[in-house]
């Protein structure tokens, strides 16, 4: 097979934060595919054809870009962030697990991305500065009891939590369940962040505490992070606090 398949990330929202890598094989593709939001993001030109899409039908939308990679064209899907982190990624490779043998054939390549996770701690200072893990809120394909025991086993396992798909119109109530239940487990003095559209004109960030923290503040444009037990605030004249998640840990301050 003659086709090839590039699986993007688009990062966070600025160009500048676009990877040179993804740059080229988007310069290179004849067929654009991805929800609507993050195809608008990629300029026009002569010869991108463009399949745009809405939310929640991504099996749908990986299988239309094999189709197409498969007929000889170069297929860039674009996801925002990095497209391995809850994006395009694990759609192409379950469609390819489970669909045409020949697709297996197929060039297809991961392009990475920078996360959001990663953009809103370049922001905040260095709140990864230790152990982590990242979780995505949305019941949309697990169950809620699943993401809260998994949510329970972060908090008491004392990683710095970063949370993806906070809430959305459909899904308003999961993150003021999710605060109740890290209040359950967490001081109150704990640093909490809210990261909102980094790195765009909206941009909106909001530095407080696990027990000042109003979950209802939080979109699907925010990136929420909560600090482990080492988590610090460093104050600064005339802005908000740098977070620190400091590399030892136990060492005292």
């Amino acid at each position: 097979m003659t086709g090839q398949l590039f699986i993007i990330g688009l990062g966070p929202g600025p160009d500048c934060w676009l990877v040179p890598e993804a740059r080229d094989a988007l310069a290179q593709a004849d067929a654009l595919i991805g929800y609507q939001p993050y195809t608008d993001r990629v300029p026009a030109r002569a010869g991108l054809e463009r399949f745009s899409s809405d939310n929640r039908v991504e099996l749908d939308r990986a299988r239309h870009a094999l189709e197409l990679a498969q007929t000889g064209r170069t297929v860039a899907v674009v996801s925002g962030g990095d497209a391995g982190v809850f994006g395009m990624a694990a759609a192409i490779f379950e469609a390819v697990e489970n669909g045409d043998p020949a697709w297996r054939a197929l060039d297809i390549r991961v392009v990475p991305g920078i996360s959001a996770a990663m953009a809103a701690a370049a922001r905040l200072g260095a709140p990864l500065g230790h152990d982590f893990c990242v979780m995505s809120l949305s019941d949309n394909l697990k169950p809620w009891e699943v993401v809260a025991k998994r949510l329970a086993a972060a908090a008491q396992a004392d990683f710095v939590i970063a949370l993806y798909n906070p809430a959305s119109k459909a899904r308003p109530r999961q993150i003021f369940d999710a605060f109740d239940l890290l209040r359950a487990h967490r001081e109150g003095a704990t640093p909490v962040a809210f990261a909102r559209a980094i790195g765009r004109p909206d941009e909106r960030i909001l530095v407080t505490d696990l027990a000042q923290a109003d979950p209802g503040l939080v979109d699907m444009a925010t990136l929420v992070l909560i600090g482990s037990s080492e988590t610090r605030f460093i104050a600064r004249p005339n802005s908000d606090p740098w977070l620190l998640t400091p590399r030892t840990y136990g060492a005292g301050r």
